[in-house]
């Protein structure tokens, strides 16, 4: 286990390093810069903004800077908002990101898993076609259509829900169930494969043969191995709901990290995008290493090499 940690934790290093050279070098070959603005900026003062970050130096001076900084983790000061750093500007907003992924996460996986075991046991028949079927229309309809239908019916029209703002436990409603529908059907369609192969499998027929009751066979025997793939989704799944929050953000004014992001964009904040996208892809990576682990526990025949 120590070998394989420590092998593991070594390659996030490097796979860093690029995602990181590659991020930096396209925020620079961007068009406009991070002192853009409507009002035109005398040249004088662009001049010595650029010199207090740095930006007059050549870019070799630039990006060599840029790896310093970030293998200690500091990003420096947010060029819009020069006042806050970036690392408190990305632990800020990740925690309404992270709470607001891990609400629709759970959501997911607690309608999505039972969907597909129903779907699995009654494979062919009526109730098999309506689960997919809704988990078709799931990932079919994107999140910013889904999102301003359920403002439109559910704030506007029945005036149940807040509609935007992220300020108390109903403002959560709207943007939990827009980000995890498409994850249910999803979660849904991979139990539903995983727990069809298991069933067939000839330790569930000897479950059978031996008088157990379809429920016992069906979640003691079939599935802890039925439930793998939806454990090597829950990782990827559970950075990609976080990162693709971005569109929930924006529709209910959530004040997250996704949020901060698409605004570091377009106000060229090198910083700031700089930042969340190293925290993204660190992220991604430990829960990648945290599934691989958990796989093991749940699949005696898989071994950490």
């Amino acid at each position: 286990m120590i070998t394989f940690l420590t092998r593991r934790l070594l390659l996030i290093l490097p796979t860093l390093w690029v995602i990181g050279t590659v991020t930096f070098f396209l925020m620079r070959l961007a068009p406009g810069g991070p002192f853009q603005s409507e009002r035109e900026i005398p040249k004088a003062a662009k001049e010595q903004l650029a010199r207090m970050y740095g930006l007059d130096q050549p870019l070799g001076v630039q990006y060599g800077r840029f790896l310093y900084n970030a293998a200690r983790g500091d990003f420096g000061p947010s060029y819009k908002y020069p006042q806050r750093q970036v690392r408190d500007l990305i632990g800020e907003g990740f925690k309404v990101s992270a709470e607001l992924g891990g609400w629709a996460l759970l959501l997911a996986t607690l309608l999505g898993v039972p969907i597909g075991i129903l779907a699995a046991v009654k494979q062919n028949q009526a109730a098999d076609a309506a689960a997919m079927g809704l988990a078709l229309a799931g990932v079919s309809v994107p999140n910013f259509v889904l999102g301003p239908v359920l403002v439109l019916v559910f704030s506007l029209g029945l005036y149940w829900l807040p509609p935007a703002l992220w300020t108390g436990p109903a403002s959560r409603v709207l943007p939990v169930i827009t980000l995890a529908t498409a994850y249910v059907a999803y979660i849904a369609r991979l139990t539903r494969a995983g727990m069809l192969e298991v069933l067939r499998a000839d330790f569930i027929r000897t479950a059978r043969a031996k008088g157990l009751s379809e429920r016992v066979v069906v979640l003691k025997h079939a599935l802890k191995l039925g439930i793998l793939p939806v454990v090597s989704y829950l990782g990827p799944a559970a950075a990609r709901i976080i990162m693709g929050s971005i569109v929930v953000e924006q529709i209910f004014a959530v004040p997250g990290l996704g949020r901060q992001l698409v605004n570091g964009a377009f106000n060229r904040d090198y910083t700031l995008v700089m930042g969340v996208v190293l925290f993204y892809a660190a992220f991604l990576m430990l829960l990648n290493l945290l599934v691989d682990i958990a796989y093991t526990q749940l699949d005696p025949r898989v071994e950490l090499r």
